[in-house]
């Protein structure tokens, strides 16, 4: 069973399933769906496109450069079959897909750490600023080692007055 890859998005194209463009070259496209074969009509360029493989890749949301990508690599040569080797690429196979699920896994929280601080500065700034909701204002002024070290500048407003003249 020979699985293909989108020429758009990269996902896998299974038999059966997807559309194939053959240029006046002599040039093959495969598709996984309509969405993609749409886009390619439309000439848009798949690294510009945000769901694309090519611009996650191209954008650092997904690991580029990886020596398990090799394995993953399409040959076209036939090989005689062997049982021990087949046994034995099997059980690579599963070792190699464990190893890139943990780079990825790092990879990801990589990328996410700085998010992780701006969130936590964004939580500390709501904290602070509706600790009245968390413990009730009479606690509050009764022990005062409740509040946080709060620093809110609060600006009086100007009287106004209201009377009409005549």
């Amino acid at each position: 069973m020979r699985l293909e890859k989108c020429w758009f998005c990269s996902s896998t194209v299974y038999p059966g399933h997807g559309i194939q463009f053959v240029r006046n070259d002599a040039k093959i496209f495969r598709f996984c769906r309509s969405k993609c074969h749409k886009n390619f009509k439309m000439k848009r360029n798949p690294r510009k496109v945000k769901w694309t493989k090519a611009y996650r890749r191209l954008h650092g949301k997904d690991m580029t450069q990886d020596s398990t990508f090799e394995f993953e690599r399409k040959r076209n040569r036939p090989e005689r079959y062997d049982r021990n080797l087949t046994e034995n690429t099997l059980a690579a196979i599963k070792k190699i897909d464990k190893v890139r699920v943990d780079r990825e896994s790092r990879h990801h929280a990589k990328r996410m750490k700085p998010k992780k601080a701006q969130l936590q500065r964004e939580a500390a700034r709501e904290l602070e600023q509706s600790i009245s909701m968390v413990k009730a204002p009479g606690a509050l002024q009764r022990d005062p080692s409740l509040t946080l070290p709060i620093k809110v500048k609060v600006s009086k407003p100007e009287k106004v007055d209201n009377r009409m003249e005549e």
